[in-house]
């Protein structure tokens, strides 16, 4: 294991910031700079995105049911590569055709450095008692989105859309160095720590479908937000076709969300904490469609940047509560219906908007998407109830020790 915690966390942000905040969003703020140069329909794009999610979904898959447990480091650094690799030929390239395919593989690797990444570090969080850390961990993303937003003016102004493809890859170079020192899996007997926090109070093995079933809707609504908000604001006469700071205000929210919602759900409970970050998506979703103003569409930006990553950490430390000894396989399914919500949310709405002129309808249906996932949910709570009375006694058994 690496010597210290730290710096394994910190190739874990690393690879998030590669893998999804870099291979997989920086599509969102290029996508006006490619529908510009290249005449892409709104229907193109989603079919784009769309292709990038249906390679999540096949990468989600095969993380969950294939025995990758005792070789964990090197199928996280063989996405790596694909990632960085995908990420370069996308400014090598002007067919679509190629785009797709490239769009389909980078999926694929985000998945992969996704769950095995997460596995890996909040694996040995557990085990050297430093759980809290976990919101840490998934500020990668958030981090990725911000610091590729620095990048992206510069780059298209110097080079056009596609210098930033290959700028960011670039960057992606130098971040993997580090990763490949430092995020490294030494499977190895659970600590007596890690045995009873796994041993911890959680929701049933029952209630897991719910929680899936969830986690799906949240993919199939919060994407089309992710996918199109920034084209949205483009197409404002309030930021004069250049709306990046939008997907820097999504960044700037993100990097702390997922340890505000991981210290409210200890309050709260994992289950009602997740129900409200949905809800308040649900209302970000829907914004744009009651207000174009450059101040509603970055209040939208912001609660969406709030919340998304907040309700992966949320949902994935719930199934990890549930299922603690065989958290990649869990995850992995998690993962893999969000991202099959994922791979039909951007062609919906891409199409609905080609067909209406308008993104409301788009919005509409996603927001209603997340809302009902909310709902889901309710039924969780009763056991939030039960675990946080009972886990504030088992932490401070654990500590009296």
């Amino acid at each position: 294991m690496t010597k210290h915690p730290l710096l394994l966390l910190t190739g874990g942000i690393f690879a998030l910031i590669v893998a999804m905040g870099i291979g997989r969003f920086a599509y969102t703020p290029l996508l006006p700079l490619m529908q510009q140069a290249l005449f892409f329909t709104d229907a193109d794009a989603g079919y784009l995105a769309s292709s990038n999610y249906a390679g999540y979904l096949i990468g989600a898959c095969l993380a969950g049911v294939l025995p990758l447990a005792k070789r964990k480091t090197f199928y996280v650094r063989s996405g790596l590569v694909v990632s960085i690799v995908t990420t370069l030929s996308m400014g090598l390239t002007t067919s679509y055709f190629l785009m797709l395919l490239l769009r389909l593989a980078s999926g694929v690797a985000s998945a992969f450095i996704f769950v095995l990444a997460s596995s890996i570090v909040l694996d040995k969080l557990a085990a050297t008692g430093r759980t809290s850390w976990s919101g840490l961990f998934y500020s990668g993303v958030g981090l990725g989105i911000f610091f590729s937003t620095l990048f992206i003016p510069g780059l298209h102004h110097l080079f056009d859309w596609q210098g930033v493809w290959i700028g960011l890859a670039a960057v992606s170079v130098l971040l993997a160095l580090f990763i490949w020192l430092w995020l490294k899996d030494s499977p190895g007997p659970a600590t007596k720590r890690e045995q009873q926090i796994s041993a911890a109070p959680a929701p049933p093995r029952k209630w897991l479908p719910w929680l899936i079933a969830s986690y799906g809707l949240e993919g199939l609504g919060y994407i089309v937000t992710g996918t199109f908000i920034v084209a949205i604001a483009a197409n404002t006469p309030a930021f004069n076709g250049d709306a990046t700071i939008v997907w820097t205000v999504v960044g700037l929210a993100a990097v702390p969300s997922c340890i505000i919602w991981s210290m409210l759900a200890k309050k709260t409970g994992y289950s009602k904490a997740l129900m409200m970050a949905m809800v308040l998506q649900s209302v970000g979703i829907a914004l744009p469609v009651f207000s174009l103003s450059q101040v509603s569409l970055l209040i939208s930006a912001c609660l969406f940047g709030a919340t998304f990553i907040g309700i992966t950490t949320l949902a994935t430390t719930l199934a990890r509560q549930i299922s603690p000894t065989n958290s990649n396989r869990v995850i992995g399914y998690l993962t893999a219906v969000y991202a099959g919500g994922q791979m039909i949310g951007p062609t919906l709405a891409g199409i609905l908007s080609s067909y209406t002129g308008s993104y409301h309808s788009a919005l509409i249906g996603a927001a209603s998407a997340v809302f009902l996932g909310a709902l889901l949910l309710v039924g969780g709570i009763r056991y939030d109830q039960a675990t946080t009375h009972n886990e504030r006694g088992h932490l401070h058994a654990i500590y009296k020790h």
